[in-house]
C-alpha cells in the first residue's frame, strides 16, 4: 500500500472552518499555489515562517509519494503602500527614494529572498513566476471580467464590482466579512473617487505621470491590480481549479477574498479547494512590529546583532525553533525559547549522527520493544498528516532518539527487533528529520566556540565567588571586559553580551 493511501492526509481548511480529509484532484498529484514575497525590502521572520509552513507541506506530501507542482510567486509590480488601491507602489517608491531603476530593486531583494530561503534549508518551488512576467495574461483577466459585467472601467482605471458580484455568488465567505459591515465601516467615498463603491478593488490603475512602471492596454498606460497576478499566475499554472492555496493569516482578507472573487467572476467557480494560512509572529508576548522595536531580520537572529537578543542562533536551530509550534498558532520568539531549542537541535543531530553508525546484531527478540518500535513509526506519518503537525512530529523523533542512546549505549539491542523493521527505523528517522523536516547538521561555528569558552569562564567566575575568591572573579570579570564582553549578574544567573 503507497504511503498517501496508508496514511491519509487531514488539513485545517481555512474556507470551510473544519479540518478535512485531503483528497487532489488528480491522483497522486498536488497542485500548490503559495504568495511570495513583494520584493522591495529584506525579507522577515513572519515571511519565513509562513514559507516554512508551505516547505513542510512540500517535503511531506513528496515523501508520501505525489508529484507535487508547488508554485510561489514574485511580486514586482501592483502592491501599493496601504495594502489597497491609494498610495505608491512599493517597489516604484523604493526605486524613487534610491535613484535606481525598479528591476535593480526587484533583482536585489529578489537575491537576497532566495539566499535566507537557502540558509533555512528551503527546497526550491516548482515554478517562481513574477507579476511583470504575465502581464498580457492579466489584462485579459480584467478584459473577461469586464464583458461578463463584473468590473467597470474609470477613467483609465478599472475596478471590480463587488456588490454586482455578491449579488450572484457570495463575497467575504473565506475570510466571513458580510458586504454590509464592509459597507459600514472605513472611510466614505468623497466625489474625486472613482469607485462605485468603497468594497470595490482595483483591477488595472491608471499611472500617473510619475508612475514609473507602466504597460499599454485597452485602458490606457497603467499598471496591474495587487489581487490579480496570483489569481493569473495559479490558475495558469496549475488549472483553473486547484488544490492548495496558502499564504500568511493576514492575506485571508482582503488579498484572498479578493482572487476568489476574480475567479468565480471569470469562471463562474470556486479556484481552490484548500485554503491554508499559517500564523503571526510574537516576540516575549508583543505582536512583532518595527514601531514597537521588537522586529529582526533572519541576519540579526544569525549573528545576534540586536538588543532583544543576548547572542545569535544558527539557521538550522531557528528552524528547528519554529517547527516546535503548530503552523496554526502564535509562534513566540525568546532567547529562553530559542536557547531551548538550541539544546533540542543538538540533541536530535546527535542522535542521528549516532544511528548512522549502527549495525544490525541479531539478538534476543523483544516483543515489548518490537511493538513500541512499530508505533514510533506509525505515529511518525499519523502526526504529519494530522494537518502537518511537526510539534507532535518532533515529540516522537526524540523517542526514537532516546532508543537510539540506548542502542548506542548497549543498553538494548539492535536485534531485539527484526532487521526489516529496524531498517525501516532508521530510513524514517532520517527521513523524517532531514527529507520532511529539513533539518541538517551545522558545523560548529567559530561564534559557537567563543560561546563555549565565555560558559567556561563565567563558571570558573561563579566557583572563584562561591569560594570568597573575589579577587579572581573581578579579575574574570574585567578581562572579558577589556575584550568586549560584558557580563550581567541576574537572578537568573550570569548573561553576557559582546560589543
Amino acid at each position: 500500500m503507497a504511503l498517501s493511501e496508508k496514511y491519509p492526509v487531514t488539513l485545517y481548511n481555512t474556507l470551510t472552518k473544519k479540518k478535512e480529509k485531503f483528497k487532489p484532484i488528480h491522483k497522486d498529484k498536488v497542485g500548490m499555489y503559495v504568495c511570495g514575497p513583494t520584493v522591495y525590502s529584506d525579507v522577515h521572520l513572519g515571511n519565513v515562517r509562513t514559507f516554512l509552513c508551505f516547505d513542510i507541506v512540500y517535503r511531506y506530501l513528496t515523501y508520501l509519494g505525489y508529484q507535487v507542482r508547488y508554485v510561489r510567486n514574485i511580486t514586482d509590480v501592483g502592491h501599493l503602500e496601504n495594502d489597497a488601491d491609494e498610495g505608491e507602489d512599493k517597489i516604484s517608491k523604493k526605486a524613487r527614494l534610491e535613484q535606481l531603476e525598479p528591476m535593480e530593486i526587484v533583482q536585489r531583494y529578489t537575491k537576497g529572498f532566495h539566499e535566507v530561503l537557502d540558509q533555512f534549508n528551503f527546497w526550491t518551488p516548482s515554478i517562481e513566476p513574477s507579476a511583470t512576467g504575465h502581464i498580457v495574461e492579466q489584462i485579459e483577466l480584467v478584459q473577461d471580467l469586464l464583458d461578463k459585467g463584473f468590473a467597470y472601467e474609470t477613467n483609465g482605471s478599472v475596478y471590480f464590482d463587488v456588490t454586482k458580484f455578491d449579488k450572484e455568488y457570495s463575497y467575504g465567505k473565506l475570510s466571513g466579512r458580510k458586504i454590509e459591515e464592509l459597507m459600514e465601516s472605513g472611510r466614505t467615498l468623497d466625489s474625486q473617487d472613482e469607485k462605485r463603491n468603497k468594497v470595490d478593488f482595483a483591477l488595472w490603475k491608471k499611472a500617473s505621470p510619475s508612475h514609473i512602471m507602466r504597460w499599454n492596454s485597452p485602458w490606457g498606460l497603467g499598471f496591474p491590480g495587487w489581487h490579480l497576478e496570483c489569481t493569473v499566475m495559479s490558475t495558469k499554472y496549475l488549472g483553473e481549479t486547484f488544490d492548495i492555496h496558502g499564504g500568511g493569516m493576514d492575506l485571508v482578507f482582503p488579498h484572498h477574498e479578493c482572487e476568489i472573487a476574480q475567479s468565480c467572476g471569470s469562471r463562474g467557480k470556486d479556484p481552490v479547494n484548500y485554503w491554508m494560512h499559517s500564523n503571526m509572529l510574537t516576540v516575549n508576548g508583543q505582536k512583532m512590529s518595527k514601531s514597537l522595536g521588537n522586529s529582526f531580520l533572519p541576519g540579526q537572529l544569525f549573528s545576534g546583532d540586536h538588543d532583544l537578543l543576548d547572542r545569535g542562533y544558527s539557521p538550522m536551530v531557528v528552524r528547528f525553533f519554529m517547527l516546535q509550534s503548530h503552523y496554526s498558532s502564535t509562534l513566540d520568539f525568546s532567547n529562553e525559547a530559542l536557547g531551548a531549542a538550541e539544546k533540542g537541535y543538538k540533541r536530535l543531530m546527535e542522535g542521528v549522527k549516532a544511528s548512522k553508525d549502527l549495525l544490525y546484531r541479531p539478538a534476543e527478540r523483544s516483543a515489548e520493544l518490537e511493538s513500541r518500535v512499530e508505533k514510533m513509526v506509525d505515529q511518525l506519518f499519523t502526526n504529519l498528516s494530522d494537518d502537518f503537525n511537526t510539534a507532535k512530529g518532533l515529540a516522537v523523533l526524540f523517542e526514537i532518539t532516546t532508543l537510539m542512546n540506548n542502542y548506542k549505549a548497549g543498553n538494548e539491542k539492535t536485534g531485539a527487533i527484526s532487521e526489516e523493521l529496524f531498517n525501516e527505523l532508521i530510513k524514517h528517522y532520517h527521513g523524517f528529520t532531514y527529507d520532511i523536516l529539513g533539518l541538517k547538521e551545522e558545523e560548529e561555528s567559530n561564534n559557537q566556540l567563543v560561546d563555549g569558552v565565555i560558559d567556561i569562564l563565567i563558571k570558573l567566575r561563579q566557583e572563584a565567588k562561591a569560594g570568597k575568591n573575589y579577587a579572581l572573579s573581578d579579575k574574570i570579570r574585567d578581562d572579558l571586559k577589556e575584550l568586549g564582553v560584558i557580563l550581567k549578574d541576574g537572578k537568573q544567573g550570569t548573561e553576557y553580551s559582546i560589543g
